[in-house]
């Protein structure tokens, strides 16, 4: 994810009531206008529930 800044994934997910499912966090993704890429990101993500934004980022920084 060399492209993808934790900033970014931040901006993506602002908002985000926790916990929360992937579908919801895609959902949220495109609600704040985030480009495909962190969509696609956050859509690829093995995990299905996520408790809080750090549990985010630690699935998507450490795939």
């Amino acid at each position: 994810m060399a492209d993808l800044s934790p900033i970014d994934l931040q901006k993506a997910l602002s908002g985000m009531d926790y916990p929360a499912d992937k579908k919801s966090l895609v959902d949220r993704a495109r609600k704040n206008k985030a480009d495909d890429q962190v969509v696609s990101v956050l859509d690829g993500l093995k995990q299905d529930s996520f408790d809080g934004p750090n549990e985010v980022q630690k699935a998507v920084f450490n795939q």
